[in-house]
C-alpha cells in the first residue's frame, strides 16, 4: 500500500489561506469539513490540477511535487485516480468508451482489468449507452470505473455521494466498499456527510478554514452529533 505524505501552503486572491500537512497510510482516509474549508483544493493540488504556492507530495517512493526543487509531475503521470462529484464523463462517448479513455497508458500502479471493473461495478448492461441516458448512481459507477482503469496508486473521491438521494447513497456506498475490498487502493475520501465517513473511513482529518483542526478514528474525530455539513468544498 502506497504511503502518502502531503504538505501545501497557498494564499488565494480572496485572502483565504490553505496551510495543511498530513500523512495517509490507511486504506481509506477522509477529509471532513464544512463548505469552503479547502477540502477540494487539497485534492486538486494532490492530483496536479492546481499549482499551490508551496507543495511537497510524496506517494510511496516517488516524490511527485516539491516546490523547493521546482519539481512538478504532470497529472497524467502521477498515477492518481480522481472521482469528481459531477462525474465529468464525456457526453458524446458510450460508457465503454468512457471507461477505456481512463485506461492506464503507462506501466505501474495497481493491476486492474477492464472485465473485472465491469463485473464489480455491474456495468455490463450499460456499456453501449451514453451518460445522458444514465441515472446519477449509474454515472457515478462509470466515473469510478474510469478512475480505477487508470490503475492508480491513490484514489481521490471528491464528495462522490453529495448529489445522490439517501437510497442511492447507500447503494453507491456498497459499490465503494466492494472496490476497496477488491483492490486495496489507498483512498482519500472528501465528504461533509458523517454517515459515509463513519462507514468507509479508517482515519479522519477534520478541515476547517484551510487548516487541519483534528484527526483520529471516526468515533474520535467526528462531532458527537450526527449533523452533516451542508454543501461541499
Amino acid at each position: 500500500m502506497s504511503h502518502l505524505s502531503f504538505a501545501c501552503r497557498h494564499r488565494f486572491p480572496d485572502g483565504f489561506e490553505l496551510d495543511v500537512a498530513f500523512e495517509c497510510d490507511r486504506r481509506v482516509t477522509s477529509l471532513f469539513g464544512r463548505s469552503g474549508s479547502g477540502k477540494s483544493s487539497i485534492l486538486s493540488i494532490l492530483a496536479g490540477l492546481f499549482k499551490a504556492d508551496y507543495a511537497r507530495i510524496q506517494l510511496g517512493d516517488r516524490l511527485i511535487a516539491d516546490t523547493d526543487q521546482k519539481l512538478f509531475t504532470r497529472p497524467e503521470h502521477r498515477r492518481i485516480g480522481f472521482v469528481f462529484q459531477d462525474h465529468l464523463l464525456f457526453p458524446h462517448m458510450t460508457v465503454d468508451a468512457n471507461l477505456n479513455y481512463g485506461a492506464a497508458r503507462e506501466s505501474g500502479g495497481t493491476d486492474i482489468s477492464y472485465d473485472r471493473v465491469v463485473e464489480v461495478l455491474e456495468l455490463r448492461d450499460l456499456l453501449g449507452r451514453r451518460p445522458g441516458s444514465l441515472s446519477g448512481g449509474q454515472r457515478q459507477r462509470v466515473a469510478l470505473g474510469r478512475a480505477l482503469l487508470s490503475r492508480p496508486e491513490l484514489l481521490l473521491m471528491d464528495e462522490p455521494l453529495a448529489a445522490l438521494d439517501e437510497e442511492l447513497k447507500s447503494r453507491i456506498l456498497d459499490y465503494l466498499q466492494r472496490v476497496i475490498e477488491e483492490w486495496h487502493i489507498p483512498t482519500l475520501f472528501v465528504s461533509h456527510g458523517q454517515t459515509e465517513v463513519r462507514r468507509l473511513a479508517e482515519w479522519v482529518y477534520v478541515v476547517d478554514a484551510g487548516h487541519i483542526t483534528g484527526q483520529g478514528r471516526p468515533t474520535e474525530a467526528l462531532p458527537d452529533s450526527r449533523h452533516d455539513f451542508e454543501g461541499d468544498a
